[in-house]
């Protein structure tokens, strides 16, 4: 094959290992999230009310740099929706060490927005979005390696891949319409697109993580 004329970062992390969270596995990454809410509550402005968390909706685990990530969605009480993820040092269960065969290094983080899918009944895809590290290029140049999770909000949808500059970064299958993607953004002025395509590879959906103007 003749050489890439485009050096990138492509399917940097591992595919989910994991099936959706349960137990008290599921009570573990609750009680990590809810708090990361819980400091979010006390850092917003004032007379703004998070209201409570209602039921947490996880998205499928992605592993990268040594971190696996878990991202969380859920609707509030006030009707807002909270976002972030769980991230943790995965386990190495060939280790002689009992500690290191537990998940460890827990680190949560939340956010939240007004900008619901019901109130915008044009959207695909509801995506979120947090930049978790990057990789160095040619030249010095830096791909913002990012976290992107969210729902197909269009039916028939099979598998999310994420694009840049028409390349393939990252793949994911949607679990229970929900999918994650680590994938590089912002390198040599192109931009992440997310795409939804059926079990035929037929493209349902496309959208940037970036607004319009």
């Amino acid at each position: 094959m003749p050489p890439e004329d485009r050096f990138v970062v492509r399917f940097a992390a591992e595919p989910p290992q994991e099936m959706m969270p349960s137990g008290r596995w599921a009570d573990t990454l609750q009680a990590e999230f809810l708090g990361a809410c819980l400091r979010l509550s006390d850092e917003t402005e004032e007379g703004e009310d998070l209201g409570e968390v209602g039921e947490l909706n996880y998205h499928p685990d992605r592993t990268w740099a040594g971190r696996t990530f878990i991202p969380v969605t859920a609707r509030t009480s006030t009707g807002l929706d909270v976002f972030g993820y769980v991230a943790f040092v995965p386990p190495d269960p060939d280790s002689e060490d009992a500690a290191e065969r537990e998940p460890s290094g827990f680190v949560a983080t939340a956010d939240f927005t007004d900008e619901t899918a019901e109130s915008n009944p044009e959207w695909k895809l509801d995506l979120c979005d947090e930049v978790i590290g990057g990789w160095r290029g040619e030249h010095g140049r830096v791909a913002a390696m990012t976290l992107v999770w969210g729902v197909a909000l269009t039916p028939g949808g099979a598998t999310v891949t994420g694009e840049l500059a028409g390349l393939a970064v990252d793949q994911s299958a949607l679990v229970e319409q929900r999918f994650t993607l680590i994938a590089p953004d912002n390198y040599k002025s192109d931009f992440l697109e997310i795409v939804l395509w059926d079990s035929r590879g037929g493209e349902l959906a496309r959208e940037s993580l970036y607004e319009d103007e």
